[in-house]
């Protein structure tokens, strides 16, 4: 579905949506518990594949008034007895492909062609190091993905620039071994935050896992458990809705439900606050006030929140002066190239863009956007962020393939829609 947004004024109050990225730990913490009852998790496409994954190893998930109620495998995950497709859910083949080298036998892993093109290799070498079986189907370290068990815990040598997702998806499943797993980083870390909050949830779910000198390291033998798990806001989603704010709120735009937690994404709260936002947040009662702002351009790294990138390059591109976006070359390995897509779609709409590698610096002085027709490249956080670009932006802007906000943000359209944005659809 194409949706056209021209310019708008965003006013009002909105409840921040459930986190994806804890939502799926959570699913797949109740699934190596005995089950667990979770509360307030966002429901969507990619959730939805974690979901199938837990019912794939033996456990069961159920909707029942908002909640999940999930039936775990206990530690110890059947052979699935069909393929498991993550479809654009690279979370969930990341975190499931652990899980089935706990396996007795052989899984498949699969998903749509974006997933299909996204790196695994790193972790089926550390499946490899702890005695699996870990294959891509076509030799490229891409899925199709065979992969086979059991194993029993040991150590393990990773890259840490390429995605945190294989830290987390060994220590989720360490827990479970007889003796656990010790990770060693072979190189600097990029995202951290996203396994401090697996290290969270696992907490949560009494499973102890910890920062070494060199990595990470979780105990064997431990059994996860809880009776019910609540599902924070995600920052992600919710830097849409601030950006919004700050570019378009005249009246001032209240987001409720906005609690510190440990999302690195929760950085752009102080990025909008050194870009000169007018912004307050009261950490206590969990709400955010926000209004239209004069913005200015600053530096900024990416290398802990990739997923920040689009939202920031909006900003930059209103905001006057230059921002320059860091540390960005694994923000070009998720569900499409985001730098680039940033940089060709707001060059489209009449921004100055430079692109580098490891860098997107957005000449806000010299940017006056317009309306244009923009792919939306299959891709949730692209398409969202070009929507708020769309509220300043003169004339249409149409975004093509919007259905796939489905991913993390479902009813993202409609909630900028109430807020006072025009929104229309054929």
């Amino acid at each position: 579905m194409d949706r056209t947004v021209t310019q708008s004024t965003v006013s009002g109050e909105t409840q921040a949506p459930p986190s994806k990225s804890y939502t799926h730990r959570a699913i797949l913490a109740a699934g190596y518990a005995d089950g667990a009852t979770i509360e307030s998790p966002l429901i969507s496409a990619d959730t939805r594949a974690t979901m199938r994954a837990v019912e794939a190893f033996g456990g069961s998930v159920e909707q029942q008034d908002g909640k999940l109620v999930v039936d775990g495998f206990d530690g110890t995950p059947d052979v699935p007895a069909d393929v498991i497709d993550c479809a654009n859910s690279g979370t969930t083949m990341r975190l499931v492909t652990a899980t089935a080298a706990l396996a007795a036998g052989r899984t498949v892993l699969t998903g749509d062609e974006s997933l299909r093109s996204r790196p695994q290799g790193p972790l089926l070498q550390a499946i490899d190091q702890l005695g699996g079986r870990a294959e891509s189907t076509r030799g490229n370290g891409q899925a199709p993905l065979i992969i086979g068990g059991p194993i029993t815990g040991g150590s393990v040598a990773i890259p840490g620039d390429v995605s945190s997702q294989y830290i987390t998806a060994l220590l989720m499943a360490g827990a479970v071994t007889d003796a656990g797993i010790d990770i060693t980083l072979q190189t600097e870390l990029k995202s951290a935050p996203y396994v401090d909050i697996t290290i969270e949830v696992l907490d949560d779910f009494a499973v102890t896992a910890r920062r070494t000198g060199r990595g990470f390291s979780v105990a064997g033998f431990q059994q996860y458990s809880t009776d019910s798990y609540t599902v924070p806001g995600d920052f992600s989603s919710l830097s849409y809705l601030l950006a919004a704010g700050a570019l378009a709120a005249t009246d001032s735009l209240t987001v409720t439900g906005v609690y510190p937690s440990a999302q690195g994404d929760q950085a752009i709260v102080d990025i909008l606050s050194e870009m000169g936002a007018t912004l307050s947040w009261d950490k206590s009662a969990g709400v955010i006030e926000i209004s239209q702002s004069d913005l200015q351009g600053i530096e900024v790294s990416v290398a802990d929140t990739p997923d920040l990138l689009p939202t920031i390059a909006v900003l930059g591109a209103v905001a006057d002066g230059t921002t320059t976006i860091t540390d960005c070359e694994h923000v070009r390995y998720k569900e499409t190239d985001r730098v680039s897509a940033m940089a060709e779609s707001l060059a489209a709409m009449g921004a100055d863009v430079d692109e580098a590698e490891e860098t997107l610096t957005i000449h806000g002085e010299n940017s006056t956007l317009s309306g244009a027709t923009l792919s939306g490249r299959h891709d949730h956080r692209i398409i969202m962020s070009l929507a708020i670009a769309g509220l300043v932006a003169e004339g249409e802007t149409t975004i093509e393939g919007t259905e796939h906000v489905d991913v993390s943000f479902p009813d993202f359209f409609e909630v900028i829609e109430s807020l006072g944005a025009n929104v229309s659809s054929p």
